[in-house]
């Protein structure tokens, strides 16, 4: 089966009907929204604003745009699955999981865990399964999958190189397994960097994990993801380069997971304020040259003896594995971002806890078991843009 075939099969009912829905559901709400924003528009015109900091108001702006950009990108999916363009639905689905990301972000920042969270992470993980199954390329891969005995696919694991990139434009395959084993291996591996670098600049021992459970530093994990998915096609480009854009990429990661932080949950997790071109307290140029450094490092000389290490896993279980891997780190973050909020709303003495979930996580991770575990973090919740019955949420600077 080619890909132009599959391409052409029809479109299952199930993707049909969501296809309808996706598209009355854009029909309805985009007239709807724009009633909403001539609303806003004009009780900010009438002097009727709340008040509500500045950056809480440019996050709900954010917000706002993003729910617009979600309805109007669901209406254009479903007119492309009715007309059986899977390919372009699959690009439009690609879109959507970076839109409903942003969506995701900034309804934790307004709103912490609650149902408006839950609904765009369901929503979510729905696009990113119909992304996986419109995509004509994973479709290739799929059924590669089910023929693994094909000698071809053995002698490639056997020599290690399962996961190159067979086009010859990048290094390695940008999949799911490949970008996992990166999170997860950079998560290790600078969470050990931190903790090294902090006893010897500053003498003991301090917990530096990001996560509940595990030698886990996810900012490591997502900053050698982007770092790899922009360089794959670029690994063999001068130093200089390679330097400069692993900079960028890591500075400006790191200044918006401290400000993400903050605003979302009141956390401080590192402040270079007063230090050589600090930007904000977030970052500076001495960990953007150490960003670039690691880049370097990363690309020239760990990536292939990553490739190597992955694939040690047997060839005929390397599935069954990551996708286990990957399902308990997800659940790790997940439970996570939880008990963080929930530490948020002790302090900011916001509700008491009101379901299982937030029980668990009172009776399990406590303030003091937070404080324990995130050594290098401090919370203050007025620091973040949500509202909360104790009048708290006057936002950042």
């Amino acid at each position: 089966m080619d890909l132009t075939t599959s391409s052409k099969r029809a479109v299952p009912l199930a993707l049909r009907v969501y296809g309808v829905l996706a598209l009355l559901n854009g029909i309805a709400a985009i007239p709807l929204l724009a009633l909403v924003a001539v609303g806003a528009i004009a009780q900010v015109g009438a002097g009727h604003s709340d008040d509500r900091s500045a950056v809480a108001i440019a996050v709900l702006a954010l917000d706002f745009a993003l729910t617009l950009a979600s309805t109007a990108l669901f209406a254009v999916l479903g007119v492309r699955l009715l007309r059986n363009r899977r390919r372009y639905a699959a690009r439009i689905a690609y879109t959507l999981i970076a839109v409903q990301v942003g969506l995701l972000l900034s309804s934790m920042m307004l709103n912490g865990l609650g149902a408006a969270t839950a609904s765009h992470a369901v929503v979510l993980t729905l696009t990113v399964v119909l992304s996986g199954y419109l995509d004509p390329a994973l479709a290739e891969e799929r059924l590669l999958q089910r023929k693994l005995h094909d000698l071809d696919i053995r002698a490639e694991a056997e020599r290690g190189t399962l996961g190159r990139d067979v086009t010859g434009e990048g290094y390695l395959a940008l999949n799911f397994f490949n970008l996992f084993w990166i999170f997860a291996i950079c998560s290790v591996v600078g969470l050990a960097l931190e903790v090294v670098y902090h006893f010897m600049l500053f003498g003991g021992y301090e917990d530096r994990a990001g996560l509940l459970f595990g030698p886990f530093s996810p900012i490591y994990g997502f900053g050698g993801v982007l770092v790899t998915v922009a360089l794959n096609r670029f690994y063999r480009a001068p130093l200089p380069v390679v330097f400069a854009v692993s900079a960028v990429i890591g500075g400006a990661f790191e200044f918006f997971v401290s400000w993400f932080l903050q605003t979302a949950f009141g956390i401080t997790a590192w402040d270079y304020t007063g230090t050589f071109l600090s930007i904000g307290g977030r970052t500076n140029a001495q960990f953007m040259i150490m960003w670039g450094l690691l880049g370097l490092a990363w690309v020239r000389l760990l990536l292939p003896r990553m490739l190597k290490l992955v694939n040690l896993i047997p060839w005929n279980w390397r599935y069954v594995v990551t996708t286990a891997c990957a399902t308990l780190m997800v659940l790790n973050g997940a439970l996570t971002l939880a008990a963080l909020d929930r530490w948020y709303s002790r302090l900011a003495d916001a509700h008491e806890p009101s379901t299982a979930l937030e029980w668990f996580c009172d009776e399990h991770f406590d303030n003091r078991f937070m404080e324990r575990r995130f050594q290098s973090m401090s919370i203050n919740p007025h620091n973040a843009v949500r509202e909360t019955s104790a009048g708290l949420g006057s936002g950042t600077d």
